[in-house]
């Protein structure tokens, strides 16, 4: 038996809801039951694993939904996207004075504060939209440890390219500042904003950010050209041994072996125990091991396969130690010329 969706109260009544009255994620799901299964497929693949469980859950648990409800939660779909847009434009304030003119103060508030409530708006983002040679300009008389600090916050690419073009004696430094980098508070990113652009930028929260890190400093220098790299890292195990050879160790992991060309690998193969290399395979996905064993002999190739099947289970301590090693013999032979390691920002190898 069908209910009258125009019931309210009593017994066995439901209200009909409104696109407001449905939680974040009923929101989410009507949106993507809307727009069919096709274009919905296409986001899933860029959503967590946990977040498809989510949705689907919420899918199946839909009731009917009627026309209006649908257009309403479209068009605040369509609201947040723009604003979404405006805010990658030119920030925030730039978002809240087009939504202003295209839907009222009041809706643009409304529209602004709910994205922000999710939306972590990260500091420099003035500095973000502005062309690395530009930049370079602007802050390489800067200290060091400013400088670290905007570039711990832009996207790797951009700050590979003004890593690679600051003076040598600074880039070591900078590097090392970054690497070293833990939590900044929030009065010390609006003191350096401040300086930089002459006003406050918006913060979308009174948390500590954090920035910096190995993790981040590696994720540059695989960026930068081969020599800025070098020289940072020689610098760096003057200055620092510990944190140079912690950097090394993550600036070209095991898994990048599918990077190399065949030539490059079997040069490699050349100089790695078998029993090493077995240990080194176990843990690796299927991409990894087929580039290994199209490049050896079909017996050899079928003998490291024995020997990964009669070696069982192998502690992943001596696994990882394992292919450290085989990484160690990589760079190794990329110091000396005998291979080259295919970088971000470098033109291709021409002979």
């Amino acid at each position: 038996m069908a209910k009258s969706s125009a019931t309210s109260g009593g017994a066995g009544g439901s209200k009909k809801k409104t696109g407001k009255e449905y939680t974040g994620r009923q929101k989410a799901a009507i949106f993507l039951v809307t727009i069919g299964s096709e274009v919905s497929a296409e986001i899933f693949k860029y959503l967590r694993e946990d977040e498809i469980e989510t949705l689907t859950f919420e899918i199946a648990r839909l009731e009917t939904i009627d026309s209006e409800q649908k257009d309403a939660i479209l068009q605040e779909f369509q609201e947040l996207m723009m604003a979404n847009q405006f805010i990658s434009t030119g920030g925030i304030d730039y978002a809240r004075e087009l939504l202003e003119k295209s839907l009222g103060s009041q809706k643009a508030i409304d529209i602004i504060n709910r994205l922000t409530s999710s939306l972590q708006v990260r500091p420099f983002d003035f500095i973000r939209r502005t062309d690395p040679a530009h930049l370079l300009n602007f802050i390489q008389q800067e200290h060091p440890q400013t400088i670290a600090l905007i570039l711990a916050y832009l996207e790797p690419n951009k700050a590979s390219i003004i890593l690679q073009n600051l003076p040598h004696e600074l880039q070591s430094d900078v590097a090392r500042r970054i690497a070293t980098m833990d939590r900044t508070s929030p009065e010390v990113l609006r003191e350096v904003e401040r300086v930089l652009e002459k006003k406050l930028s918006t913060l979308s929260s009174e948390d500590y950010t954090t920035a910096g890190g190995v993790e981040n400093i590696v994720e540059i220098l695989n960026l930068v050209d081969r020599a800025s790299e070098k020289q940072i890292i020689e610098q760096l195990e003057d200055e620092d041994p510990e944190l140079a050879e912690e950097i090394k160790k993550r600036m070209f992991v095991f898994e990048d072996i599918v990077m190399l060309d065949d030539r490059a690998i079997q040069k490699v193969m050349r100089e790695v125990d078998s029993q090493e290399l077995a240990k080194a395979l176990k843990s690796v996905d299927t991409e990894v091991q087929d580039k290994i064993f199209r490049n050896m002999s079909k017996r050899a190739a079928s003998m490291l396969k024995e020997d990964m099947e009669y070696m069982g289970p192998v502690r992943l301590k001596d696994v990882e130690e394992a292919q450290q090693k085989i990484v160690s013999i990589i760079r190794h032979l990329e110091d000396t010329g005998e291979i080259v390691v295919a970088r971000s920002g470098e033109d291709e190898l021409v002979v």
